[in-house]
């Protein structure tokens, strides 16, 4: 589990192919590499890998087939920034939200403007995410917990303000740029209760009937 509060900025230092699926071999940066020891998970742009070799200023990691198809990793090239977050510990403090480092999906920058001294991002969700993104709720881009601004159907807006700008690879973003999005973990597991037995159902969905059985609406 994760935070969303980003504790480096590193960069993709050499891909390797392995089969069909690839190792990334990643600079650190900043991030304290003497806390890590071999199987630790450390999330990539919100992307929870293993390490699997270690150095003073790298890591290497495998990453799968599926990895490289639903997050923005199989995009990247030599020299891409990432940003890096060690696992939390019983000590760390929740200052973003609880983050599982498993990616829903790929989202794209729609639009991006100055407001004062932050930025406003706008990002459309893939369709089938846009039910878990709430305005005021809180949504994991890039591995960076943020709050919601608006919501219009499968796109959302939310403010960068300028610490997270400078800290993060947010600052080096563009329009048409792939991010990684995850919801939150409440929102998927609320919609899974919510089916109740049906859930054992192939490809079973919350309804309007579901919904009206179990109170939410008349």
């Amino acid at each position: 589990m994760f935070t969303g509060i980003i504790q480096a900025k590193g960069s993709l230092r050499r891909i390797e192919s392995r089969g069909g699926d690839c190792r990334l071999v990643i600079a650190t940066g900043s991030l304290p590499m003497g806390e890590v020891k071999l199987g630790d998970s450390i999330a990539v742009n919100g992307v929870c890998l293993t390490a699997v070799e270690l150095g003073a200023e790298h890591f290497s990691a495998d990453v799968s087939r599926e990895t490289l198809s639903r997050t923005n990793l199989g995009e990247a090239v030599v020299g891409t920034p990432v940003n890096l977050e060690l696992a939390l510990l019983p000590t760390t403090r929740l200052g973003g939200h609880l983050v599982s480092g498993h990616v829903d999906g790929v989202g794209r920058i729609v639009g991006k403007q100055d407001d004062g001294r932050s930025w406003r991002f706008s990002v459309e969700a893939p369709a089938g995410l846009a039910r878990y993104i709430a305005e005021k709720g809180s949504i994991c881009i890039n591995g960076i917990s943020l709050t919601v601004n608006e919501v219009d159907g499968a796109r959302f807006g939310v403010n960068i303000v300028p610490h997270t700008l400078n800290e993060t690879t947010l600052g080096s973003t563009e329009v048409g740029d792939a991010v990684n999005l995850e919801v939150d973990l409440l929102a998927r597991y609320l919609e899974r209760l919510l089916l109740g037995d049906r859930a054992a159902e192939p490809k079973a969905g919350v309804t309007m009937g579901l919904l009206k059985d179990s109170g939410f609406i008349s």
